[in-house]
């Protein structure tokens, strides 16, 4: 068995050397795994900080692409196209990951025939401190971060892997199909849901995916994360992306998808109610803000 890294990558030359870094320091011998870098038309000095690390590190088996045509999703598919390996792990371009985590997804695909994907811890780091407007339910969506416990645990319906710190058996694509480029990132904008869509898709086709403790990954939090203006454009993005994934499906599936907006938005009042008595109204605002920014992005009001 063989694991393929796919990192792909959109001006990020500030981070790119480092995640490389890690992955080429893990505790497992090289001739088992290959790094796949997809640049998704960076223009800063991504391509220099890459040829940086070829240099330094000579091994392992390092590819590197050029995707033209801009998205994540084009990126993704392209790692798929051009990989080798057994299993596809896909990083994030501005994480690092410990020295166990390539051998943590190795003993888990090897040992458990019937996973199909899985999923590590996301820790986020921050590079300024975190604000106090963060709360355990806008934390994931500001820096995608999960933890689980110690023991590997199914993901239930509903719950999904973080796309940062994500592995797949590869002959899932031929099954479902690759990732959706309608769905996912495009240059600056934060548009998601194509993990969502491939997850659910495996749902419906009775494959199974985990939680995998021992593959932690940590993702680099910047101050512009934190700003007003990334967190309206994420929000918004969110319901724009459930909007357009949703309707892909069928119309019911998006009527369904509003009515569970409004069983959110009677959650996200009670929070802030609660935050509020609790002298942290700052937190339950934030989840207002989140929520009427969703609900703009799902029924495709202009932000």
């Amino acid at each position: 068995m063989k694991l393929s890294v796919i990192i792909c990558t959109y001006n990020r030359d500030k981070y790119i050397y480092n995640v490389l870094k890690s992955i080429v320091e893990n505790d497992f011998p090289t001739e088992k795994f290959e790094i796949i870098l997809v640049n998704n038309n960076s223009t800063d000095k991504t391509e220099a900080e890459c040829n940086r690390f070829r240099t330094d590190f000579p091994q392992p088996v390092y590819r590197y692409f050029i995707e033209k045509e801009q998205g994540l999703s084009y990126a993704r598919n392209r790692g798929i196209k051009e990989a080798t390996g057994d299993i596809l792990i896909y990083v994030d371009d501005d994480a690092v990951v410990e020295k166990e985590y390539l051998q943590a997804y190795y003993t888990f695909f090897e040992q458990h025939s019937s996973a199909m994907a899985a999923g590590g811890p996301v820790i986020p780091e921050y590079e300024t401190e975190e604000p106090k407007w963060m709360s355990h339910f806008t934390r994931p969506l500001i820096t995608s971060c999960i933890y689980k416990g110690k023991s590997i645990s199914e993901f239930k319906r509903g719950e999904y892997p973080i796309g940062a710190n994500t592995a797949f058996r590869k002959e899932i694509f031929e099954k479902i199909g690759s990732f959706n480029v309608d769905l996912g990132r495009k240059g600056n904008n934060l548009m998601g849901a194509e993990e969502k869509d491939i997850f659910d898709k495996m749902h419906t086709a009775g494959l199974k995916y985990y939680y995998l403790p021992g593959a932690v990954l940590h993702h680099k939090i910047s101050e512009s994360r934190l700003t007003e203006d990334y967190f309206n454009r994420l929000t918004y993005s969110i319901g724009k992306s459930e909007r357009m994934r949703t309707l892909a499906i069928s119309k019911g599936k998006y009527t369904r998808r509003i009515f569970s907006e409004g069983i959110k938005w009677a959650a996200s009042l009670a929070l802030c109610i609660g935050y509020t008595l609790m002298l942290m109204p700052q937190k339950g605002w934030k989840l207002i803000l989140f929520r009427r920014n969703v609900t703009k992005g799902l029924i495709e009001i202009e932000n």
